[in-house]
């Protein structure tokens, strides 16, 4: 067993001891009469064991950041290498056995241990909260750094990024190289996200959205209890399956029915197949979200319905969906944010090639697709070929904001004339 192996075991252990003896000392304080303390019991086995743990993992947790310090000031004495292994696991351990004595000198019958675990709760609470908050910021800043240095590299041709119209993020090496234009017009991108996105939407929203209505409109538990589940497999089934599934089935069926109906052009990587099977991928965003908003449609409101003469159809379309729309609306939002963040069915289904078409038979590329084409291999970061892909990231994290704020105004608009 590795030692960080046995330092998490120690530490568990000697934090559940922490827990027992804080609840047996508070039930001892109080004559072996647990009505009459402040807080209950298992509070003051609480305060107790997160006085054992936060000391000990705050020494491992400075270990790790100044391990090179400490390794570098130990490495001249003896027995060094047993000092590295096993000096922060002991550190912890009297650690966490000096926050043990320290806290178990507090129970007492009036101590208020809820109040003290309650506020280390919301400290913890408070703390990932905040690291969230910083998290997205930091993504957002190391965005918009990085936006700038590739704006600075192409001269702040900001308007040549954002409506050109041809995209070769290829950078000549030598002047007499040929074929390396260094072209980022990222109109074709947009142009096959929205496209591959609008398709897929197309065979997710109504889909998704009938099927919610009839299994909690119209389908018995019986049904409703095989079909959900049966539905929500599609979201489990790995991306690359069905990447392969529109490759090698999709795609011929497609190219094959344009060619007998005449349509030229068809190839079997097109953004009609990469639309078709990810819209399959995304129905049980759209269907088990918008079921269960359905659901939370109080049942008043359909009694209401029913005793003023409307039928099923009238009540689903007047009443519940107006009710449930602003779930249904947050429902689609992920759904599209889930197909304008796909890469694998768009590699495999739609290809690579940066063409700007309307034609949906042809072949197209995406935003993520080009994103994860320039920053796979060895890449440097001064190119702007490299800083491209965090221009194109700031564009999309731009777009998915939007959607969410278009979201939360309807949102907002119609949950105060529902609730």
């Amino acid at each position: 067993m590795s030692v960080s192996a046995i330092t998490a075991l120690t530490l568990l252990v000697l934090v559940s001891a922490g827990f027992y003896l804080g609840r047996t000392r508070a039930v001892a304080s109080a004559s072996g009469k647990p009505a009459s303390l402040h807080s209950l019991p298992n509070y003051h086995g609480y305060f107790l064991a997160i006085w054992t743990a936060v000391p000990a993992l705050l020494v491992l947790g400075l270990c790790a950041v100044f391990s090179g310090s400490i390794q570098s000031a130990v490495s001249a004495l003896p027995a060094a290498n047993i000092l590295l292994l096993a000096g922060p696991p002991v550190a912890a351990l009297i650690a966490g056995l000096a926050g043990l004595q320290i806290a178990r000198g507090r129970i007492a019958q009036r101590f208020r241990a809820r109040n003290h675990v309650e506020r280390f709760i919301g400290l913890i609470l408070l703390l990932s909260s905040v690291i969230a908050i910083l998290t997205t910021v930091g993504i957002v800043l190391s965005l918009l750094f990085e936006s700038l240095r590739f704006f600075e590299a192409i001269n702040w041709q900001i308007q040549d990024f954002l409506f050109g119209l041809q995209w070769s993020p290829q950078i000549a090496i030598r002047e007499d190289q040929v074929g390396q234009t260094g072209a980022f017009g990222a109109v074709p991108l947009f142009a096959g996200t929205a496209m591959i996105t609008v398709i897929a939407m197309l065979i997710a929203a109504p889909v998704g959205l009938f099927a919610a209505i009839y299994l909690s409109e119209y389908a018995g538990p019986a049904t409703r209890r095989t079909v959900k589940p049966i539905l929500e497999i599609l979201a489990g089934i790995p991306t690359v399956v069905y990447g392969f599934f529109a490759l090698l089935t999709v795609g011929p069926a497609i190219r094959a029915a344009a060619t007998f109906i005449g349509v030229d052009g068809a190839v079997t990587q097109s953004a009609l197949s990469a639309g078709l099977v990810m819209g399959v991928m995304i129905i049980p965003f759209v269907s088990s979200l918008s079921d269960d908003v359905i659901n939370a449609v109080p049942q008043s409101l359909r009694d209401g319905a029913y005793a003023m003469g409307a039928t099923k159809s009238e009540t689903v379309r007047q009443v519940i969906l107006p009710a449930a729309l602003p779930g249904i609306v947050g429902a689609l939002l992920l759904a599209v944010s889930r197909a304008v963040g796909e890469t694998m069915i768009v590699v495999m289904a739609a290809g690579q090639g940066a063409n700007l078409t309307a034609n949906p038979f042809e072949s197209v590329t995406t935003i993520t697709v080009q994103i994860v084409m320039l920053l796979t291999g060895d890449q440097e970061f001064d190119s702007p070929k490299t800083l491209s892909a965090f221009a194109l990231g700031l564009v999309l994290f731009a777009f998915t904001l939007a959607l969410n704020v278009i979201a939360l105004r309807v949102v907002q608009k119609y949950r105060e004339k529902y609730d």
